[in-house]
């Protein structure tokens, strides 16, 4: 008799996965298709006993139920082959014999009729109430969850928190004992239903066999050996069912020796594996209910290659959530719960805040998102290479908390207060002039911005500058460079004025100001910083683009952060995929080595804005023609025919963001989206 080929792993049965409860259904659904075949079975059996006058009859009806189980299709029937054959040879025979005696009632009654009912009395009955127990734990679990989900991270009240956490792991303990018992009934239910179905008919026969007289020889002849067979491989079904009862309660028995911490949350001992590109579990995701209102729903959140996959419960197969391909995915606060993060699409329009269990889910679920983004799953050695990277991101980035740290010769060396990231790579940082450009293949990154190049994430108000040049005495000295005369206010002759609500991201020195690429290679730099040291706040600034320069104005105060002469801007231009990242090259001069000239230094700034970035690198473009048109009056005549201008003169190029700044000043710490 061949042995049962599937089976619920009580393994399963604390991680309770879609996949495990699909499974579990599939068994479900056997148990009660086999529920209903059982009734209709005895039913049959019953009218045999009760009905001699109508024997004739019920026994043509018992005959084809026998038919019919092979016609149930079973979803877990592999393997009933021989059981199905031998239904199909005890119908046969319970056709030839019609004709029964009223002598026959008592045996058919201890061989025949009380075999199934004590089946299903017994064994469909277990099935059905640990079904409900299963539920009910199953309920109060998820109710527990919701509660500890709830619990606040600003005002943490341990009592409180210790009390949940009891909670939980009781209500999960609970739910994984119903769970195993009701898998293993599940499980031993598949070995009885056989024995179930062949014990009733093999005393039914018997009893035929030993009333019978007349044709005793030609029955017995006949019918010896398939009983005997019969007989063989029910006890065969019941060792087998003895032997899996016997594993079931060791394993059963293993898995529940467990410490009280498996089932608690957030007590993770292992350490995080940031080198993940595969990842599964639940989450809460954070779902709008209203305009003002949201939902937290625990789904099942797994990735599949480049996309974040999400199952609910009940559900064959789970579907495609977002495409995790060049994504974004940062730490974030919402509504003071824990270990949450958002994941961004590449443009920004697509977003979904998650929360986690546990820290360590929080930081594996953010690196292994990460790491998918790069795409290393379609490597030839994903797992060598996420190891690879993840050991390179360690050495290569390290943050700065003192300005004595930074090297010599960096800009703003006097900025203290300021965020920087050192980014340090093996070998130390080499030194290279500003024509080191490399000629006609493209240029590596170490041409463009010399490694351990400090970032600079935010810009000293002008408020706070003034007070340390009050207390330090002296003239105040610009930390990007620039001289008194490039920070001045807009002269009155400007003919251009435009105004972009921006965020600013980080700038950084680099090594030309001739090649678009080197503002890429910033853009890169600055985002991989701040991914990989969750710095997701930025404040909202306004910048000015007129024909004499740019200018960073603080929205509330309205006061100029810093000033950029326009003929000092030497490259800007647009992220070449998300559209909302800009940024541009500054070129000044380094007076460290006593020339008189001064050598040239460049700078790059990178900033976000809530408008395209190219509509603000044609407004540049475009003070920058006038800059040269006023050299030329017909040139600068014909320019202002060819453009609308205001009702002062100026040149009309764009609606003007004075709403969406306004609606913006004030929201100091805002997220970056890029």
């Amino acid at each position: 008799m061949p042995a049962v080929h599937h089976k619920l792993l009580l393994e399963d049965a604390l991680q309770d996965s879609p996949q495990t409860r699909s499974l579990l259904s599939v068994f479900e659904e056997d148990a009660g298709m086999l529920t209903d075949y059982t009734n209709k079975l005895l039913q049959s059996m019953q009218r045999v006993f009760g009905a001699q006058s109508e024997m004739g009859l019920a026994t043509e009806q018992l005959s084809q139920q026998l038919l019919d189980y092979e016609k149930k299709n079973f979803a877990l029937g592999k393997g009933d082959e021989e059981v199905i054959s031998t239904l199909q040879n005890f119908a046969k025979t319970v056709g030839e014999l019609n004709s029964l005696h009223s002598e026959l009632a008592n045996q058919m009654a201890d061989g025949m009729v009380f075999p199934l009912i004590q089946f299903r009395e017994k064994d469909l009955t277990e099935i059905s109430t640990l079904k409900e127990i299963f539920g009910i734990a199953t309920d109060e679990h998820e109710a527990a969850m919701v509660k500890y989900s709830r619990l606040p991270k600003k005002k943490e009240n341990e009592k409180l928190k210790a009390d949940l956490v009891k909670e939980v792991a009781y209500t999960r303990r609970k739910q994984h004992q119903a769970s195993l018992q009701y898998y293993c009934a599940l499980n031993a239910l598949q070995y009885r239903k056989r024995v179930a179905m062949l014990e009733p008919m093999l005393g039914y026969t018997q009893a035929q066999i030993g009333f019978f007289k007349k044709g005793i020889e030609l029955v017995s002849k006949k019918m010896d050996c398939f009983l005997s067979s019969v007989s063989n491989m029910t006890q065969s079904i019941q060792a087998q069912l003895d032997s899996e009862a016997e594993a079931m309660r060791m394993a059963q028995r293993e898995l529940l020796s467990v410490e009280d911490t498996v089932y608690m949350p957030d007590k993770d001992d292992e350490p995080v594996n940031r080198t993940l590109i595969q990842k599964a579990g639940y989450l809460n995701i954070r779902n709008k209910t209203g305009l003002v209102t949201t939902a937290w729903d625990r789904l099942y959140f797994f990735t599949q290659g480049g996309n974040l996959m999400c199952q609910p419960r009940g559900a064959v197969a789970g579907g495609m959530v977002l495409d995790l391909d060049n994504s974004s995915v940062m730490a974030v606060e919402c509504e003071d719960r824990r270990y949450c993060f958002q994941i961004a699409s590449p443009s920004g329009k697509t977003s979904m805040i998650l929360q986690a269990e546990s820290k360590k889910e929080y930081e594996e679920w953010i690196c292994t998102v990460n790491n998918i983004s790069r795409q290393i799953y379609l490597t030839d050695n994903p797992e060598a290479v996420a190891i690879r990277m993840n050991q390179s991101a360690i050495q290569a980035v390290t943050p700065i908390t003192s300005f004595e740290k930074r090297q010599e010769g960096s800009p703003n060396p006097d900025r203290s207060g300021t965020l920087l990231l050192l980014l340090a790579k093996p070998g130390g940082v080499h030194v290279a002039s500003s024509g080191s450009q490399k000629t006609g293949a493209a240029p590596e990154p170490e041409d463009l911005i010399a490694p351990g190049t400090p970032i600079q994430f935010d810009i000293m108000l002008p408020a706070s500058e003034f007070q340390d040049q009050n207390r330090g005495g002296g003239r105040r000295t610009n930390p990007f460079g620039e001289t008194d005369d490039d920070c001045s206010t807009e002269s009155d002759d400007s003919l251009l004025q435009q105004v972009f609500a921006v965020r600013f991201l980080g700038s950084m020195a680099v090594r030309c100001g001739n090649n678009q690429e080197v503002i890429y290679e910033a853009m890169r730099q600055v985002l991989a910083a701040r991914a990989i040291h969750n710095i997701f706040r930025t404040t909202e600034s306004h910048l000015m683009v007129t024909s004499s320069s740019l200018r960073l104005i603080d929205p509330q105060t309205q006061v100029t952060r810093i000033s950029f002469h326009l003929g000092d801007v030497c490259q800007f231009a647009a992220h070449q995929e998300n559209g909302r990242l800009m940024g541009f090259v500054v070129e000044g001069r380094d007076w460290s080595d006593g020339d008189e000239e001064g050598e040239p230094s460049f700078s790059a700034f990178v900033f976000e804005s809530n408008t395209e970035g190219e509509k603000i690198c044609y407004t540049i473009n475009l003070a920058k023609d006038i800059t040269e048109a006023k050299k030329d009056p017909e040139a600068l005549a014909q320019l202002m025919k060819n453009m609308p201008l205001t009702n002062d003169g100026k040149f009309l190029l764009l609606e003007p963001e004075t709403d969406d700044a306004t609606n913006g000043a004030g929201q100091e710490d805002l997220e970056s989206e890029a």
